[in-house]
């Protein structure tokens, strides 16, 4: 019997939604149709920020996490319109249904993506092209939604694929193709390298994957540090990390982001009363209790700080979790301050029944 092993070639699918929230939006009211949409927080007042926009209005340069504000300046005819978060769970929860058709191993990243291996398809098609095709068909005739999607042999490169063709895209890349399409590739568009990376990157005169192939591994792991052997990795086209359905769960929590800057506890202990009220509701859904409650504050200057606290079991009641958000902002001092944002998060999960999951769902926060 020969030693030699056997290598399998995966066959991965990134699946995006396009411009979800927003597409949710104008699918459910036919007011909002071919009209730009924005999905986030009013302009009005000090103004929100953009969660998303369709695909109408970034022709007008709007982005998301782009101020409101600024979004009304591109766009004066944009139609603003607050996040219906159930309405887009209640939509991911659908699109979950039609990629478990064809494969358990599902890796939700947030509600508008995932990773699919379909090495082995459940329908026995065989080809990855074929299944992602007949997945983009399935979202539009049942849900009347669109999806673009990315196929290759790992994560990182069908992630990138993905985002190729937008919106209702599809594009492959083959193992054969993969090395040359990373060096031609800008690095700001590695996923995984943000704003001040790619900065960087480019005053080092580092602009394509072809660049970054010129330094050694030691090379990059001294200019960015432990990630910098990940980029040399993925360059290369080399990502072993497989599709895991089960990722462990390490935080849950709630924010708002006030119209108006809060200064006094009459103001703030209600809003955290609210978000308690959410973070509880999510607590319940999921079958979670945590032992270390963290307080998030971000003050009208955009300094941001956090104060938690741990105990010695899980807890999940709204009663500990208020009284302890109070506590923690109290210490802070809350004299002569403003406030325009606070969140409550729990973290440390203790091993709790969690009756209330949908058969098949792993235990992540934002079910796709």
């Amino acid at each position: 019997m020969s030693d030699t092993a056997i290598t399998v070639v995966r066959k991965i699918i990134h699946i995006d939604m396009d411009a979800f929230y927003a597409s949710v939006e104008q699918r459910d009211n036919p007011d909002y149709r071919g009209k730009p949409i924005v999905v986030g927080g009013l302009p009005e007042g000090r103004g929100g920020v953009v969660a998303t926009a369709s695909y109408e209005a970034r022709k007008f340069g709007v982005r998301s996490a782009m101020p409101s504000k600024k979004a009304k300046q591109l766009c004066p005819q944009a139609i603003f319109v607050r996040p219906r978060f159930d309405a887009y769970k209640d939509a991911s929860r659908q699109i979950r249904e039609i990629f478990s058709r064809y494969t358990d191993l599902i890796e939700p990243l947030s509600l508008d993506e995932a990773y699919l291996d379909v090495t082995e398809d459940k329908l026995g098609i065989g080809s990855a092209i074929e299944v992602a095709t007949q997945i983009k068909q399935a979202i539009k005739d049942e849900l009347n939604l669109t999806a673009s999607a990315g196929v290759s042999i790992n994560k990182f490169v069908a992630k990138i694929a993905s985002d190729i063709n937008k919106p209702d895209g599809l594009k492959f890349i083959g193992p054969s193709s993969i090395e040359a399409f990373m060096e031609q590739l800008p690095v700001d568009k590695f996923y995984g390298v943000g704003r001040v990376t790619a900065d960087k990157m480019k005053r080092m005169g580092l602009h394509t994957g072809a660049d970054l192939k010129r330094l050694t591994e030691d090379e990059m792991q001294q200019h960015f540090g432990k990630v910098g052997r990940f980029y040399y990795r993925i360059v290369r086209g080399i990502d072993d990390r497989p599709v895991n359905p089960h990722r462990e769960t390490k935080s849950l929590g709630a924010e708002d982001t006030f119209p108006y800057d809060l200064t006094t506890a009459e103001e703030m202990f209600p809003e955290l009363e609210k978000i308690t009220k959410t973070v509880c509701d999510r607590l319940e859904r999921y079958g979670l209790k945590g032992r270390t409650i963290t307080l998030k504050i971000k003050y009208s200057d955009f300094r941001q700080i956090t104060r938690n606290q741990s105990f010695p079991h899980p807890v999940g009641d709204a009663e500990t979790i208020i009284s302890t958000a109070k506590s923690l902002l109290l210490a802070t001092g809350i004299d002569d301050v403003r406030i325009r944002l606070l969140g409550i998060s729990l973290s440390n999960f203790g091993e709790v029944e969690r009756p209330s999951l949908i058969k098949g769902d792993s235990n992540q926060l934002r079910l796709f």
